[in-house]
């Protein structure tokens, strides 16, 4: 809160709310967005050890099982749904990125 660009917006003559959510919330909210969306997919494919230990039914559970019994096809997507999740959770963070900073811009 005490950067150049705080006090600038302060000096403009803003309010202390629109300058906290506007200015200070919008960057700070950038290294929020890079754990959240990296740890999307983590969530889905650390699923596999609690499904197995806890013989829950699940995706995880699906990928063991075809493991097992050498079900390529199946194996073959449940890591294609892995990987789109994966590269839309990446897609979606480099998205946030440029609306919320808007010192990032793509061309």
């Amino acid at each position: 809160m005490s950067e150049d660009y705080i006090r600038t917006a302060r000096a403009k003559g803003l309010h202390g709310t629109a300058v906290v959510l506007k200015h200070g919330l919008r960057n700070a909210v950038v290294p929020l967005v890079t754990v959240v969306a990296l740890d999307i997919p983590l969530l889905f494919t650390g699923a596999l050890v609690v499904e197995i230990v806890f013989s829950w039914p699940g995706e995880g559970r699906l990928f063991y099982d075809a493991l097992h019994n050498r079900d390529y096809p199946v194996l073959m997507g449940v890591l294609l749904i892995s990987a789109l999740l994966i590269l839309l959770s990446n897609l979606l963070a480099d998205l946030l990125y440029g609306w919320l900073n808007p010192r990032v811009r793509y061309e």
